[in-house]
């Protein structure tokens, strides 16, 4: 018999998996972010940076204020547990998780194997730069451009040499070895990926059965559409069989969820056997795009009722919410959406729009401005400032003001937006 769940019961057992129950620690270690990344599985890495970069927030939003230094410790070191691969988008791993991807890395091989591929044709290219890394080791790019050969021609184009370290890397044949500020340094996987690691060879649907089933443990309760798209695997009926076998072992549940539907009939849902219903969720929390939470805009607006898109790509007179508003989380609801810059010269965080969500109830500006004012001080700004666009916009500043005592400054701003509308 299928249980049967609210949708407010499947945003808290979502939210649970999600590590939104744990409570934050006073301080944060190496510890508590290999267990925020056991739970994600990946980390979506970005370069927008008018905030922070998107994969320092989602350890932020779970745990609280961090030195941003300790992410860096963690994920880029030489020594370091991760590695960047294609696992969503582009994404800290696991590094013990490189022979789960080795069907992505092929698929991308076979795909490029065609005479007229670009990887075919500019073959000479991909082996001169294997050749460069294998002689001396890790190298950034503009150390390949700096030292290439001096012919002139398609062949040495600089963007041939940068296309081919990206091919390498999707093939597995080059790995991320680091980076320096936001550069990537690249390596032969060889001389990245430890051998016992490198050595294990997983079979195609075994590795997309462990995908999905993390991609279930890491949702909680989710559709299958939820669990292809956790890590971008195309091969739907892959998914499918892998979602019935977890089934027959007891890993996964049949569930329905009220309001789940679509053209009036109910989705097919399941829940990982380990999944957690709390009976409220206390968090508060600002949201990157790139956060597992949101990234699927088909379940941010079924479980979330947000539809949600970021409008980096829309001209500035045409944004509706601003150019990288973030989702707020205010406990199982998504409350509102905050545009945040950083202003580093003025030492202030501009909330540059603020917009209040359906779901929004009186009391939630007061969360939301202590969370905003926790951000500015994670980010080392002395003061926030709010503009006048947006229905949220007052309310939030109320609410900072009466909790700047023991906070950031705050002030008002007029955004450009307000100056040209």
């Amino acid at each position: 018999m299928t249980d049967t769940l609210s949708a407010a019961q499947a945003r808290r057992i979502a939210l649970a998996a999600q590590g939104f129950t744990r409570a934050r620690p006073t301080t944060v270690s190496a510890r508590h972010v290999h267990r925020v990344m056991d739970r994600l599985g990946v980390l979506q890495i970005d370069s927008v940076n008018v905030f922070a970069r998107s994969h320092y927030l989602p350890l932020f939003s779970r745990l609280g204020a961090y030195e941003p230094a300790l992410l860096d410790r963690v994920f880029l070191s030489r020594t370091t547990h991760y590695v960047e691969y294609l696992a969503h988008e582009a994404t800290f791993i696991p590094v013990a998780d490189w022979p789960l991807w080795r069907f992505r890395m092929e698929d991308f091989r076979r795909r490029w194997a065609a005479e007229d591929s670009w990887a075919s044709t500019n073959a000479r290219t991909m082996r001169w730069v294997q050749d460069e890394l294998r002689t001396r080791g890790p190298l950034r790019p503009v150390d390949l451009r700096a030292d290439a050969p001096r012919e002139r021609g398609t062949w040495w184009d600089w963007d041939d040499v940068k296309l081919a370290l990206e091919h390498l890397w999707r093939t597995g044949d080059v790995a991320i070895s680091g980076r320096r500020g936001f550069e990537r340094t690249y390596a032969l996987a060889e001389h990245v990926i430890p051998p016992d690691i490198r050595s294990q060879e997983i079979p195609r649907e075994d590795a997309i059965r462990e995908l999905t089933r993390r991609a279930a443990r890491s949702s909680g309760v989710a559709t299958s559409s939820d669990l292809a798209d956790y890590y971008r695997i195309r091969d739907r009926a892959a998914v499918v069989r892998s979602i019935g076998e977890l089934v027959d072992t007891g890993e996964l549940e049949p569930v329905q969820v009220r309001g789940w539907e679509r053209a009036g009939r109910p989705l097919p849902a399941w829940r990982h056997h380990d999944a957690v219903l709390p009976r409220r969720v206390d968090a508060a929390a600002l949201l990157t795009p790139f956060d597992p939470v949101v990234w699927f805009r088909d379940r941010a607006l079924r479980a979330f009722d947000l539809d949600y898109r970021i409008e980096i790509y829309v001209p500035a007179e045409k944004r509706r919410f601003g150019y990288y508003s973030l989702p707020v989380l205010v406990g199982d609801r998504i409350v509102a959406r905050v545009d945040l810059k950083a202003d580093r010269p003025t030492s202030t965080l501009q909330v540059q729009s603020a917009w209040w969500e359906p779901q929004a109830r009186p009391g939630d500006a007061e969360a939301i401005a202590a969370e905003l004012a926790l951000a500015a001080t994670w980010q080392g700004l002395e003061h926030v400032s709010v503009s006048g666009w947006g229905d949220a916009t007052a309310a939030l500043h109320d609410a900072l003001v009466a909790g700047s005592a023991s906070g950031p400054a705050v002030r008002r701003h007029v955004h450009a937006r307000e100056v040209t509308a």
